[in-house]
């Protein structure tokens, strides 16, 4: 209690502008101490999940509010907040029941052992489980929010059998309302295509929430006007990259926005195979020789003697062969000899293939405009027209960077075409100068209000640094306590009527030694005055 009262008897003895001061200052640091109370008691919350899909997010609360644990809901129920030292711990229990799903199934429904099932079934859990990790895995690519994958595989027949049926498939991307990048639409296009079995990569038809056909442009078998929309592309790319070379090349030399060039490429879109095969008769290769020799000799010799009936039989001449005079039998004797050589000759052949791929570029052609020489601006503008050589020197220096042949099927004069024109003012300009005034001012303006807020505060701290300095203690009345015996109530003393005496100054010392002590000095500063 005696505290109590020093206080009190201290909050009276300082003036209205210390009051104010001190209170000011106690609210200050209370209304930090609670702040700070208030921020330390908050859970340090982190990300658990974002970009659920609404029943992923909605079990997943179900889950935490069985559990206990406090979460935080943002992005319109889509991203959920859980504890720092709980995050990795509920992770790993919502992945043991299989959260999120990601809205559709995956794979994991061939965790849970289906005995009996039929193979319909079967086939149909397959088509699901790859639906549900296609659709995970677009969402994954950048300005994709969510994915849908609906995938139509032809039944297997034993016996009957179709050939024009085939695998398609169709690919609902939620982007949010932005455009998908032609790359990203491709990229999904690929990614289904090589998932399925049998899927082409032109059966895969892309769809954005807004009802957008997205990939009808990628399509290599779609004929417009005669072209196929890769063969557009093709010629677009190249017609483009001609385009900016010259652009470009003409903008160093004349100048930014002096030129413009469009250019028009023919390209040859037919594929061919020529397979050629060629004799040469005036040379011959000797390929093989045969050589074959024939030699036949026979040699017959026949006994003179007759023995038997025969020689007893007359002949026709009326003698017996075996008789006197009719002579020995003939003796024959042949040799023959052949010989024959085979030859046979190579004409020379040569077999020439050649592929022919789509692609060539059968004719090129430019037209460029060039701005006149302008010199002043505003009202003041005035133009000058080129030379016919300087006409000449930039038309060869287009002709050089396209390389369109200078003679010949296609002459260069018909192939580039320069014209010079005064191009009309650009309407923006001022627009464009205005802008970056203001933009400077609002620059400034933004560097001066922060420079005025600075000076502000510091003056507001200056005069109130200053306001304390020139406050002065209000003037208190010295009182005490008569000693004990010499009645009841407090006694007050009169410094300037001199009624102090040593011994009640030494009472009043003892019993308020913090008044004595300004008052003194209120009593030194008056009389040096």
């Amino acid at each position: 209690m005696r505290i109590l009262a020093q206080l009190l008897e201290l909050w009276k003895q300082l003036g209205i502008n210390q009051k104010i001061s001190l209170v000011l200052a106690t609210l200050v640091v209370v209304a930090a101490m609670a702040g700070m109370l208030v921020w330390s008691s908050r859970p340090d919350m982190q990300l658990l999940y974002g970009r659920l899909d609404p029943k992923d997010a909605g079990d997943i609360v179900a889950a935490l509010d069985a559990q206990g644990i406090p979460y935080q809901l943002t992005g319109g129920g889509t991203t959920i907040h859980v504890p720092r030292e709980q995050v990795y711990k509920v992770r790993m229990d919502l992945a043991s029941r299989g959260m999120p799903s990601g809205g559709s199934v995956g794979f994991e429904i061939f965790d849970r052992g289906n005995f009996g099932i039929s193979d319909f079934v079967q086939r149909t859990n397959y088509l699901r489980a790859i639906q549900g990790e296609l659709g995970r895995t677009i969402s994954q690519l950048d300005g994709v929010r969510a994915a849908r994958v609906m995938v139509v595989m032809p039944e297997n027949r034993l016996l009957v059998t179709d050939a024009g049926r085939r695998s398609t498939a169709s690919v609902l991307v939620d982007t949010g309302g932005n455009r998908l990048a032609t790359e990203a639409v491709n990229s999904i296009r690929s990614l289904v295509a090589n998932a399925v079995e049998g899927l082409k990569i032109d059966d895969v038809v892309v769809v954005d929430n807004r009802g957008n056909v997205l990939s009808e442009e990628l399509r290599s078998d779609s004929p417009a006007a005669g072209l196929t929309a890769g063969q557009i592309r093709a010629r677009k790319g190249l017609e483009d990259y001609f385009g900016r070379k010259v652009e470009s090349m003409l903008s160093s030399v004349l100048g930014p926005g002096n030129a413009v060039v469009r250019v028009s490429v023919d390209v040859d879109t037919t594929a061919s195979t020529v397979v050629e095969e060629r004799y040469d008769p005036e040379s011959q290769v000797l390929r093989s020789s045969t050589v074959t020799e024939d030699s036949n000799v026979s040699s017959e010799t026949r006994d003179t003697r007759v023995v038997g009936a025969t020689a007893n039989t007359p002949t026709a001449q009326g003698t017996a062969p075996g008789a006197e005079g009719a002579g020995a039998g003939p003796t024959t004797s042949s040799q023959q000899k052949r010989t024959s050589k085979t030859e046979a000759y190579e004409i020379a052949r040569s077999t020439i293939n050649t592929v022919k791929n789509p692609g060539e570029i059968r004719r090129i052609s430019a037209a460029v405009f060039v701005a006149m020489r302008a010199t002043g601006s505003g009202d003041a503008r005035q133009t000058q027209p080129r030379t016919a050589d300087e006409m000449e020197n930039l038309r060869r220096m287009v002709v050089t960077a396209l390389g369109v042949p200078a003679s010949g099927a296609q002459p260069a004069d018909q192939a580039v075409t320069i014209q010079e024109v005064d191009f009309a003012p650009d309407p923006f300009a001022d627009q464009t100068v205005e802008m970056a005034k203001d933009a400077k001012m609002r620059n400034w303006f933004d560097i001066g209000r922060n420079a005025l807020a600075i000076v502000v505060a510091i003056g507001a701290l200056l005069y109130f640094v200053r306001l304390l300095k020139n406050s002065k203690a209000e003037a208190i009345s010295l009182e005490v306590y008569n000693p004990a015996g010499a009645g009841a109530g407090p006694r007050k003393i009169d410094l300037e009527g001199g009624s102090v005496t040593p011994e009640l100054l030494n009472e009043l010392i003892k019993q308020k030694p913090d008044n004595v002590g300004i008052t003194l000095k209120q009593w030194m500063s008056a009389e040096q005055k």
